[in-house]
């Protein structure tokens, strides 16, 4: 697609580019197919705009209006704030890329402000509900495999705080805890960044009968989670599971495989966990975003203070 956008010299930077990516800061495969959508709009744009496949010069020759004028018509396209503040992280990427290469350069797109995003708070479940959907998970599968297999995902998602990709992407050796003291798991989070994440008896106890039910044996290099025809499980299927979940159980619109994560945290923190551990936990590499947490918590921690200062308890 770029390739009719763009000239040659200008596809091969962003081949190298993406591959900066991949090696030196170790994006996901999902992070670089959204930055190479995201270039591909903005170039696409850029041609349009100047009547013909844009080369490295004419990128470098870009005013802060022509970014102005894309960040506009993404806007009137619909498009998201979100999307957008994205879309132009990608494209200054991009940019400062072709600089330390001495292909291009342009100072014009840090001129351009970032949209404002707004803030967005974590949509956690109730405990009764998490609770819920965890224990019926299993419920309604045709085969008992299977039905333990969901189990043992939505039991390891909420007891574990983890990403769905990190959870389908976990070898069958990592199910293999040590039958003394506390259990835990090496999980390969954002970036390829590692982190040690304790497992509960519960957690460990689904994920064993699961395995026991399990009618492929993939080895213990092979993936966790199959599906029904010994592949890595594909991380739709638990998203259509838990849009049955939310059916069934008559649960929210936020409640997603995401949402199990949000609730492990959040009823985490209203127990008494302290940010620094949720941090570490959840995989967060600033403490701010782990910080979103607490803005769920405002109406408990009001009901702390109001039962427990002097001044609050003064008749």
């Amino acid at each position: 697609m770029i390739l009719f956008i763009a000239e040659p010299a200008v596809v091969q930077a962003i081949e190298d580019w993406q591959a900066w990516l991949a090696h030196e800061r170790r994006a996901s495969a999902n992070t670089l197919d959204a930055y190479g959508r995201d270039l591909a709009k903005f170039l696409k744009f850029v041609a349009g705009h100047l009547g013909y496949a844009p080369g490295l010069r004419d990128l470098g020759k870009l005013a802060a209006a022509d970014f102005r004028g894309y960040l506009a018509k993404r806007n009137n396209d619909g498009l998201s704030r979100t999307s957008t503040a994205r879309a132009l992280s990608t494209l200054r990427s991009f940019f400062r890329f072709l600089e330390r290469c001495g292909l291009s350069s342009n100072v014009a797109v840090t001129a351009v402000r970032t949209p404002r995003v707004p803030k967005s708070v974590p949509k956690a479940l109730t405990v009764e509900d998490a609770m819920e959907a965890v224990h019926a998970a299993g419920d309604t599968a045709e085969e008992t495999w299977v039905a333990k297999r969901d189990a043992a995902v939505m039991t390891l998602l909420y007891g574990c705080g983890l990403r769905i990709g990190e959870a389908l992407g976990l070898s069958r050796s990592k199910a293999l805890f040590p039958g003394a003291g506390t259990a835990s798991i090496v999980v390969a989070g954002k970036g390829g960044k590692e982190r040690v994440v304790p497992v509960l008896p519960v957690v460990s106890q689904a994920i064993a009968d699961y395995i026991a039910h399990c009618p492929y044996d993939p080895g213990p290099d092979g993936p966790l989670f199959l599906g029904v025809r010994g592949k890595r499980l594909n991380a739709g299927v638990v998203q259509k599971r838990m849009r049955e979940l939310r059916q069934l159980l008559n649960l929210p619109q936020t409640a997603t495989p995401h949402a199990l994560r949000h609730s492990f945290a959040t009823h985490l923190l209203a127990g008494g966990g302290d940010l620094r551990t949720i941090q570490e936990l959840l995989g967060h590499a600033s403490l701010s975003t782990t910080q979103r947490y607490t803005d769920i918590d405002v109406e408990r921690l009001s009901q702390v203070y109001a039962s427990t200062h002097p001044r609050a308890q003064r008749r």
